[in-house]
C-alpha cells in the first residue's frame, strides 16, 4: 500500500504564494496615498469651509442692513428668537456668575490677607470678573446652549429638506432664518454680560465681607478705582462679538447638516467646538488690542 501525504498538512511553497517585496511596497504606497490625501485634502476643505463662512457672514450683514433700512425686518421673529435664546441662557448665566465671582474673591483674598492688602479685594473682582470672567462666561454659555439650539433647529430643517423647499419657493433661508437669530443673539448678548457682571461682583462682595473681613466701602472704593467704564465697554463688546461668531458658526453647520439625526448631532458638536475655539482666540486678540491702546490705569 502506498502512503499519500496529506495536502492540507503541507505548506504551500509555490512562488506566487510566497510573500515578496511587492506586498510591503504596496502597503507603503497605500499609506503614502492616505497621508498625501490627508495633507492635500484637509487644507483644501478647511479653506473651502472658511470661504463659505465668509460668504455667509457677508450675506447676513447685507440682509441685516438692507432689512433694517427698508423696515422689512420681521420683528416678531426677532423677539421670538430673543425669548427662546434667553430661556436657555439667562438662568445658566446667573448660576455661572456666582461661582466665578466667589472663586476670584476666595483665590485672591488668601493672597491679599498674607500681604495685608485686603482693601484691594474690589480691584480683583473688577479686573477679574469685569475684564475677563464675564465675557468669557457669556461666550462659553452662548457656545454651549445657544449654538446647540440654533444648530439643532437649522440642522433638523435641513435633513427634512425644508431648506431646499424654501429655496425652490424663492425664499432665501439666510434672510428668513439666520438673520433673525443673528440679531436676536446680538441683542441679548449685552444682557447676559450685565447679568454675569452684577451677580459675579456681588458674590465677590459677599465672600470678601463675610470670609475675608473686608469692609464693603473699601471693596467698592477699590473696585471703582480699578474697574473703569472702558473695561465694562470692552467686556460688552467682547460678548457681542462672541455672539456673532456663535450664530454664524452654528448657522453654517446647521444649514450644511446631512445624513439624518447623526448629521444633526455632528453639526451641533462641530458648532460647539468651533465656537469655543474661536471665542478663546478672539478674546486673546481683543484683550491684546485693549492693553495696547487702553492700558490699565487707576480711574
Amino acid at each position: 500500500m502506498t502512503l499519500v501525504a496529506d495536502p492540507v498538512a503541507q505548506p504551500d511553497l509555490r512562488l506566487d504564494k510566497l510573500p515578496g517585496p511587492d506586498a510591503g511596497s504596496e502597503r507603503r504606497r497605500s499609506i503614502a496615498r492616505v497621508l498625501q490625501s490627508y495633507v492635500t485634502d484637509r487644507p483644501r476643505r478647511s479653506a473651502a469651509t472658511l470661504g463659505r463662512s465668509m460668504r455667509l457672514s457677508a450675506e447676513v450683514f447685507r440682509y441685516s442692513a438692507v432689512d433694517i433700512m427698508r423696515w422689512r425686518l420681521p420683528m416678531h421673529e426677532v423677539f421670538d428668537q430673543m425669548w427662546t435664546l434667553l430661556k436657555v441662557t439667562a438662568l445658566p448665566a446667573l448660576l455661572m456668575a456666582v461661582p466665578i465671582g466667589a472663586e476670584v474673591s476666595v483665590q485672591v483674598g488668601g493672597i491679599m490677607n498674607q500681604v495685608g492688602a485686603n482693601s484691594l479685594a474690589g480691584a480683583a473682582s473688577g479686573l477679574g470678573v469685569v475684564g475677563q470672567g464675564a465675557p468669557m462666561a457669556a461666550g462659553l454659555l452662548m457656545s454651549g446652549a445657544a449654538a446647540s439650539a440654533i444648530a439643532s433647529d437649522l440642522g433638523a430643517r435641513s435633513i427634512r429638506e425644508e431648506i431646499d423647499a424654501m429655496r425652490v419657493m424663492g425664499v432665501d433661508p439666510i434672510q428668513r432664518l439666520v438673520v433673525p437669530r443673528f440679531l436676536a443673539m446680538l441683542l441679548i448678548a449685552p444682557m447676559l454680560c450685565i447679568i454675569i457682571v452684577s451677580a459675579g461682583v456681588f458674590a465677590g462682595l459677599i465672600i470678601s465681607a463675610e470670609v475675608n473681613n473686608v469692609v464693603p466701602g473699601s471693596f467698592w472704593q477699590s473696585f471703582g478705582a480699578f474697574a473703569t467704564p472702558t473695561d465694562l465697554g470692552f467686556s460688552v463688546l467682547k460678548t457681542v462679538i462672541f455672539a456673532g461668531i456663535v450664530v454664524l458658526i452654528a448657522s453654517l453647520r446647521g444649514l450644511e447638516a446631512k445624513g439624518g439625526p447623526k448629521g444633526v448631532a455632528d453639526a451641533v458638536n462641530a458648532s460647539v467646538v468651533l465656537s469655543v475655539f474661536c471665542i478663546f482666540m478672539s478674546n486673546l486678540l481683543i484683550s491684546q488690542l485693549q492693553m495696547m491702546f487702553f492700558p490699565a490705569r487707576l480711574a
